[in-house]
């Protein structure tokens, strides 16, 4: 089990680095202190060590979907403190990371797509927060929705290259923005742009 672990460590940290096409196997094996013969035991080729990585930055993003923090007195709270721990996570986390990359890599149709779960899943929270009376009625959920995948997915995607925009500060700013134009009044002063917890 440690084996497979640390293979998966290690290639989702070469995948993140060099593109999973460019990848080598030899490189994989070898940061994760593994004979080539020991890569092959557990993985039967890249494709489905790529699927193990998506397999397991997949159960990551899950745990962080399905933290409730305690903290957090609404739905829209809880939405805000997700997308902070997904950017922490992305900055720390090379499963998760690469998890991400993997769902968007051309020409490789992923097992698991992060991103479109993402999405499932904030669609979800917000319809939530729509039936609980928390978003204003002058605005669409699919509209906060999309605005919501739309912002994250693009700090992912452009935090591979420059860690800033998966900072706290850069999150904590997105929100301050939206969260006036999307709250009801009566939720408005209760919602921490910042999260509700520190990171």
């Amino acid at each position: 089990m440690r084996t497979r672990e640390a293979l998966i460590r290690s290639a989702a940290e070469v995948f993140h680095r060099e593109g999973f096409a460019a990848a080598s196997l030899t490189v994989i094996s070898s940061r994760a202190g593994v004979s080539n013969g020991a890569l092959h035991f557990h993985f039967a080729s890249k494709a489905v060590l790529a699927d193990a990585v998506e397999d397991a930055a997949a159960c990551v993003l899950q745990t962080i979907m399905d933290r409730r923090n305690r903290v957090a007195p609404s739905i829209l709270q809880h939405l805000v403190d997700a997308t902070h721990e997904l950017a922490c996570g992305l900055q720390n986390d090379a499963v998760l990371r690469a998890g991400f990359e993997l769902s968007g890599e051309p020409g490789r149709v992923p097992r698991t797509d992060l991103r479109l779960r993402w999405q499932s899943w904030v669609t979800d929270m917000v319809d939530w927060a729509g039936r609980s009376g928390e978003l204003r009625e002058s605005v669409t959920r699919e509209g906060v929705a999309s605005a919501v995948v739309a912002a994250t997915v693009g700090f992912e995607v452009l935090g591979t290259r420059d860690a800033a925009w998966l900072s706290r500060r850069t999150v904590s700013q997105f929100w301050l923005v939206l969260l006036p134009a999307l709250a009801s009044v009566s939720f408005t002063g209760e919602l921490k742009a910042g999260g509700s917890s520190p990171r």
